[in-house]
């Protein structure tokens, strides 16, 4: 079993888009939004990625760490 994670956090946001907390919670908002998904409910990485278009390899690689 692995332990990679696969949600990604406003903080994750905030450092892979270069912007700020408070801005990255407002992406997270507005993707969960378009997913239909609930303020409690968790944003994977890959719908982060589908969503901006971004390389789902480039997001793993910076929420990582």
């Amino acid at each position: 079993m692995s332990n990679e994670r696969v949600c990604i956090y406003a903080k994750d946001v905030s450092a892979l888009l270069g912007k700020s907390y408070k801005q990255a919670v407002r992406i997270l908002a507005t993707i969960k939004a378009a997913y239909g998904k609930r303020e409690h409910q968790y944003l994977t990485m890959e719908e982060f990625a589908s969503y901006t278009g971004i390389d789902i390899a480039t997001v793993r690689a910076q929420c990582r760490g």
